[in-house]
């Protein structure tokens, strides 16, 4: 006879949310075996200490992953246990993202319309571009947007441009062949990072246009496919050209500018511009801040920005020195190579003692 604290299988099912089928082939395999097995009857009885066990191998299961790694899981410590997780999750991201790209291969030969040739660009000069507008873009809830990158082609340029609305970033690329018509569209930020990793050793590239999408074409290699968002995009060219006249320009060397941010205590920094530099201090000013020698023309101005919206429109800058044009302490600062004027960021300030 069984021990009257042993549950038979139907209840412990009950209790594992497991059926009696999955229990049974969990005991075959040696995953999870009875704690008593009736000899006459054949009945199988488990233990409460054994639900534990039966709910995190279910959980693993609804993830997909196989017998052995959920054996080698339930075997292992915490810390192996979390490493082998993060294991799967990344192979089945890998695997839904290979699928992904497959069914848009065989979508595109449904269609009849051959794609929009938008323009050919060299693959790592773009590759670079998408990672250094997209630090600009961000998850926010309700505006699904705010993920992607805006691309925009003409006869004369290709402009990347991403913003979070507190900051904005973009960049016009000389294309080897331009458009035949314009263009534009927003796609998708997290395909587009994988799309142009893949196309960084590639020395050209070919973009195509098609109604739901974008691809990246290299001779010899898999074209990688990305979504348009359908959302409407915020209206960033009236941003820029709303801009007002600059009054102070400050050109500084950048690893300063960068080293300075990222020594200085709390979420908010100040910058005094004025006579032949900046200063560089805490919001609150109760730290003592660095100066940094720099080129000066216009009034002097104190500024304020979040530590957040400043540090990655300094860091994804092009060349050691920066030219950063600004126009009052509440109207968006502008920050750009000082040689080079094809990515630029638009920063946006706080007031001091208020929020974002």
């Amino acid at each position: 006879m069984p021990n009257d604290e042993l549950m038979p299988i139907g209840a412990f099912a009950r209790r594992s949310g497991l059926t009696s089928s999955a229990l049974r082939f969990y005991a075959d395999s040696g995953l999870l075996p009875p704690a008593e097995v009736d000899p006459v009857t054949g009945y199988r009885y488990y233990s409460a200490d054994q639900v534990a066990r039966a709910t995190a191998l279910r959980r693993l299961r609804e993830l997909a992953m196989p017998l052995a790694a959920v054996e080698a899981v339930l075997g292992a410590g915490a810390d192996e246990a979390s490493r082998l997780l993060d294991e799967h999750v990344a192979e089945v991201v890998g695997n839904a993202a290979a699928v992904r790209r497959k069914a848009e291969v065989i979508k595109a030969a449904f269609r009849d319309a051959p794609g929009l040739p938008l323009a050919v660009l060299k693959g790592p000069v773009l590759a670079d571009a998408v990672e250094q507008v997209l630090t600009a873009a961000a998850h926010e809830p309700g505006v699904p947007a705010l993920t992607g990158l805006r691309i925009e082609a003409d006869h004369e340029a290709v402009t990347l441009t991403a913003t979070d609305r507190y900051r904005l970033s973009t960049r016009t690329l000389v294309p080897i062949e331009p458009p035949s018509r314009p263009w534009a569209g927003t796609v998708h930020g997290d395909e587009l990072r994988s799309a142009v990793a893949a196309s960084r050793r590639s020395p050209l590239v070919r973009l195509e246009a098609l109604p739901d999408g974008i691809w990246f074409r290299v001779a010899g290699h898999e074209d990688r496919h990305c979504r348009l968002l359908p959302e409407e995009y915020p209206d960033h060219r009236l941003l820029l050209a709303s801009l007002g006249e600059v009054t102070t320009r400050l050109t500084v060397a950048k690893d300063p500018l960068l080293r300075a941010l990222e020594e200085l205590p709390g979420e908010r920094v100040g910058l005094h511009v004025a006579d032949h530099g900046v200063s560089v201090t805490a919001a609150d000013e109760e730290h003592a801040g660095l100066t940094l020698p720099g080129t000066v023309v216009g009034p002097e101005l104190r500024i304020v920005f979040e530590l957040t919206t400043l540090y990655p429109a300094v860091s994804t800058a092009i060349g050691p020195d920066l030219l950063i044009d600004l126009r009052g302490h509440d109207q968006p600062v502008a920050i750009r190579s000082a040689d080079r004027g094809d990515l630029t960021t638009l920063a946006m300030p706080v007031e001091p003692g208020h929020s974002a």
